[in-house]
Protein backbone atom coordinates (compact mmCIF):
# COMPACT_ATOMS: atom_id res chain seq x y z
CA UNK A 1 0.00 0.00 0.00
CA UNK A 2 1.88 3.22 -0.78
CA UNK A 3 1.76 5.88 1.28
CA UNK A 4 -0.49 8.41 0.23
CA UNK A 5 -3.09 5.20 1.01
CA UNK A 6 -2.36 4.33 4.42
CA UNK A 7 -2.97 8.25 5.31
CA UNK A 8 -6.30 8.34 3.25
CA UNK A 9 -7.04 5.37 5.26
CA UNK A 10 -6.41 6.32 8.52
CA UNK A 11 -7.88 9.71 8.09
CA UNK A 12 -11.22 7.47 6.69
CA UNK A 13 -10.85 5.24 10.19
CA UNK A 14 -10.34 8.49 12.12
CA UNK A 15 -13.93 10.05 10.78
CA UNK A 16 -16.50 8.32 12.82
CA UNK A 17 -14.19 8.80 16.20
CA UNK A 18 -13.85 12.47 14.84
CA UNK A 19 -17.83 12.30 14.60
CA UNK A 20 -18.58 10.90 18.31
CA UNK A 21 -15.88 13.28 19.74
CA UNK A 22 -17.64 16.88 18.25
CA UNK A 23 -20.79 14.85 19.64
CA UNK A 24 -18.61 14.77 22.82
CA UNK A 25 -17.36 17.88 22.64
CA UNK A 26 -21.08 19.62 22.20
CA UNK A 27 -22.43 17.66 25.01
CA UNK A 28 -19.58 18.95 27.74
CA UNK A 29 -19.74 22.39 29.37
CA UNK A 30 -16.61 23.62 27.61
CA UNK A 31 -14.24 20.21 27.35
CA UNK A 32 -10.63 21.24 28.34
CA UNK A 33 -7.62 20.65 26.19
CA UNK A 34 -7.09 17.53 29.00
CA UNK A 35 -10.35 16.49 28.51
CA UNK A 36 -10.16 16.73 25.09
CA UNK A 37 -6.19 14.64 25.19
CA UNK A 38 -7.79 11.48 27.41
CA UNK A 39 -10.76 11.34 25.28
CA UNK A 40 -8.17 11.52 21.60
CA UNK A 41 -6.13 8.66 23.88
CA UNK A 42 -8.60 6.70 24.49
CA UNK A 43 -10.26 6.29 20.86
CA UNK A 44 -6.62 6.19 19.37
CA UNK A 45 -5.41 3.01 21.46
CA UNK A 46 -8.74 1.81 20.87
CA UNK A 47 -8.84 2.14 17.41
CA UNK A 48 -5.05 1.00 17.16
CA UNK A 49 -5.64 -2.35 18.48
CA UNK A 50 -8.99 -3.09 16.63
CA UNK A 51 -7.36 -3.87 13.24
CA UNK A 52 -4.50 -6.15 14.67
CA UNK A 53 -7.11 -7.67 15.68
CA UNK A 54 -8.67 -7.86 12.28
CA UNK A 55 -5.86 -8.49 10.77
CA UNK A 56 -5.31 -11.73 12.73
CA UNK A 57 -8.57 -12.70 11.91
CA UNK A 58 -8.16 -12.11 8.06
CA UNK A 59 -4.72 -14.12 7.99
CA UNK A 60 -6.35 -16.97 9.76
CA UNK A 61 -9.05 -16.99 6.93
CA UNK A 62 -6.52 -15.94 4.20
CA UNK A 63 -5.82 -19.24 2.58
CA UNK A 64 -9.44 -20.08 2.14
CA UNK A 65 -9.66 -16.59 -0.16
CA UNK A 66 -6.38 -15.61 -1.66
CA UNK A 67 -7.66 -15.56 -4.64
CA UNK A 68 -10.53 -13.03 -4.15
CA UNK A 69 -9.05 -10.94 -1.72
CA UNK A 70 -9.51 -7.78 -3.21
CA UNK A 71 -13.29 -8.45 -3.66
CA UNK A 72 -13.52 -9.26 -0.35
CA UNK A 73 -11.85 -5.78 1.40
CA UNK A 74 -14.00 -4.11 -1.50
CA UNK A 75 -17.05 -5.50 -0.15
CA UNK A 76 -15.64 -5.24 3.62
CA UNK A 77 -15.29 -1.12 2.89
CA UNK A 78 -17.94 -0.55 0.91
CA UNK A 79 -20.54 -2.08 3.70
CA UNK A 80 -18.60 -0.27 6.10
CA UNK A 81 -18.35 2.83 4.26
CA UNK A 82 -22.37 2.92 3.33
CA UNK A 83 -22.92 2.09 7.03
CA UNK A 84 -21.21 5.44 7.95
CA UNK A 85 -22.79 7.21 5.60
CA UNK A 86 -26.41 5.68 6.83
CA UNK A 87 -25.39 6.42 10.52
CA UNK A 88 -24.30 10.35 9.40
CA UNK A 89 -27.67 10.51 7.43
CA UNK A 90 -29.92 9.01 11.07
CA UNK A 91 -28.48 11.35 13.15
CA UNK A 92 -30.98 13.19 15.03
CA UNK A 93 -30.28 16.83 15.46
CA UNK A 94 -33.12 17.57 18.03
CA UNK A 95 -32.00 15.04 20.68
CA UNK A 96 -31.62 16.94 23.73
CA UNK A 97 -28.35 17.11 25.48
CA UNK A 98 -26.85 17.02 28.92
CA UNK A 99 -24.10 19.11 30.13
CA UNK A 100 -21.42 17.37 32.32
CA UNK A 101 -18.15 18.63 33.09
CA UNK A 102 -16.93 15.16 32.00
CA UNK A 103 -17.46 11.95 30.32
CA UNK A 104 -16.92 8.92 31.97
CA UNK A 105 -14.16 6.30 31.63
CA UNK A 106 -16.17 3.72 30.42
CA UNK A 107 -18.83 5.36 28.48
CA UNK A 108 -15.45 6.70 26.63
CA UNK A 109 -14.34 3.30 26.22
CA UNK A 110 -17.79 1.82 25.12
CA UNK A 111 -17.93 4.69 22.21
CA UNK A 112 -14.67 4.15 20.93
CA UNK A 113 -15.13 0.52 20.50
CA UNK A 114 -18.83 1.17 19.31
CA UNK A 115 -16.80 3.22 16.44
CA UNK A 116 -13.84 0.89 16.02
CA UNK A 117 -15.73 -2.24 15.01
CA UNK A 118 -15.10 -0.95 11.56
CA UNK A 119 -11.14 -0.70 12.04
CA UNK A 120 -11.56 -4.47 12.56
CA UNK A 121 -13.33 -5.17 9.50
CA UNK A 122 -10.81 -3.26 7.69
CA UNK A 123 -8.38 -5.00 9.56
CA UNK A 124 -9.31 -8.69 8.08
CA UNK A 125 -9.07 -6.82 4.46
CA UNK A 126 -5.48 -5.58 5.12
CA UNK A 127 -4.78 -9.31 6.22
CA UNK A 128 -5.20 -9.61 2.51
CA UNK A 129 -3.48 -7.34 1.02
CA UNK A 130 -0.10 -7.94 2.90
CA UNK A 131 0.38 -4.96 4.44
CA UNK A 132 2.60 -3.94 7.59
CA UNK A 133 -0.25 -4.07 10.22
CA UNK A 134 1.94 -2.40 12.75
CA UNK A 135 2.57 0.90 10.74
CA UNK A 136 -1.56 0.70 9.60
CA UNK A 137 -2.50 0.33 13.26
CA UNK A 138 -0.44 2.96 14.80
CA UNK A 139 -0.89 5.33 11.61
CA UNK A 140 -4.76 4.53 11.91
CA UNK A 141 -4.48 5.15 16.20
CA UNK A 142 -2.15 8.56 15.42
CA UNK A 143 -5.01 9.88 13.51
CA UNK A 144 -7.70 8.95 15.53
CA UNK A 145 -6.23 10.37 18.19
CA UNK A 146 -5.55 14.00 16.45
CA UNK A 147 -8.85 13.81 15.24
CA UNK A 148 -10.74 13.01 18.55
CA UNK A 149 -9.13 15.62 20.05
CA UNK A 150 -9.46 18.15 17.51
CA UNK A 151 -13.60 16.53 17.68
CA UNK A 152 -13.60 17.60 21.18
CA UNK A 153 -12.49 20.96 20.86
CA UNK A 154 -14.22 21.66 17.95
CA UNK A 155 -17.81 20.32 19.52
CA UNK A 156 -17.99 23.21 21.87
CA UNK A 157 -18.08 25.65 18.92
CA UNK A 158 -19.55 24.12 16.34
CA UNK A 159 -22.18 21.93 17.74
CA UNK A 160 -23.56 18.06 16.70
CA UNK A 161 -24.66 19.04 13.36
CA UNK A 162 -21.51 19.15 11.35
CA UNK A 163 -20.80 15.49 13.12
CA UNK A 164 -23.01 14.02 10.72
CA UNK A 165 -20.65 15.46 8.13
CA UNK A 166 -17.33 13.90 9.17
CA UNK A 167 -19.17 10.74 9.68
CA UNK A 168 -20.60 10.58 6.05
CA UNK A 169 -17.02 12.02 4.68
CA UNK A 170 -15.39 8.99 6.05
CA UNK A 171 -17.98 7.27 4.61
CA UNK A 172 -16.94 7.99 1.59
CA UNK A 173 -13.34 7.78 2.03
CA UNK A 174 -13.75 4.02 2.74
CA UNK A 175 -15.89 3.41 -0.29
CA UNK A 176 -13.18 5.43 -2.75
CA UNK A 177 -10.57 3.49 -1.24
CA UNK A 178 -12.32 -0.22 -1.95
CA UNK A 179 -13.04 1.47 -5.11
CA UNK A 180 -9.26 1.93 -5.30
CA UNK A 181 -8.08 -1.69 -4.17
CA UNK A 182 -10.70 -3.63 -6.60
CA UNK A 183 -9.77 -1.35 -9.25
CA UNK A 184 -5.94 -1.56 -8.78
CA UNK A 185 -6.08 -5.40 -8.11
CA UNK A 186 -8.25 -5.90 -11.34
CA UNK A 187 -6.02 -4.11 -13.49
CA UNK A 188 -8.67 -1.74 -15.14
CA UNK A 189 -6.14 1.50 -15.42
CA UNK A 190 -3.77 -0.65 -17.26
Amino acid sequence: MQFYTVIILALGMSMDAFAAAIGKGAALHRPPLKEALRTGIIFGVIEAITPVIGWVIGLAATQFIMEWDHWVAFILLLVLGLRMIGEGFRKDKSEEVDVPLRHGFWLLVATAIATSLDAMAVGVGLAFLQVNILVMALTIGAATTIMATSGMLLGRFLGAAIGKWAEVLGGVVLIGIGSSILVEHLGLLN
